[in-house]
């Protein structure tokens, strides 16, 4: 016979697991990832966006760099872009960063499988979480 504390035992693990698998699949808030890309020639540098617990975004580009916020609702995103530091760049750094940055403003949903985030508009993004 299964004794009330071994039914609840049972219970919390399993609601722990589900909150684990659930936390997995969310939104990445509180978290860094590198976009999957390559460098720019020339350089080592591949974007990054660290995404604070409420949205708010640093964002690390080929050269460039700057600050954005997420606004999540459902599978539904929407990117705002902040104010981007123009850094001494070469131009096709230029371009690639200010495509990127047009692209992240031009996502509208998003999906997450494990440490991949896919952010969806006119151009698909991919970021994996970092890991240390």
């Amino acid at each position: 016979m299964v004794s009330l504390k071994q039914m609840v035992c049972v219970a919390v693990a399993m609601l722990a697991m589900s909150t684990v698998a659930r936390a997995e699949d969310g939104f990445p808030f509180g978290t860094e990832m590198t976009m999957e890309a390559l460098p720019q020639p020339g350089s080592k540098r591949i974007p990054n966006i660290e995404i604070g617990d409420h949205g708010e975004v640093v964002l690390e580009l080929w050269c460039k760099g700057g600050k954005g916020q997420f606004s999540v609702a459902g599978n539904t995103v929407i990117f705002v872009p902040g104010q981007i530091q123009d850094r001494s760049c070469p131009p096709a750094r230029v371009q690639a960063d200010d495509e990127l940055v047009a692209a992240l403003a031009s996502v509208e949903t998003w999906k997450r499988q494990g440490d991949v985030l896919t952010l969806i508009g006119p151009k698909p993004l991919r970021f994996r979480v970092t890991g240390n």
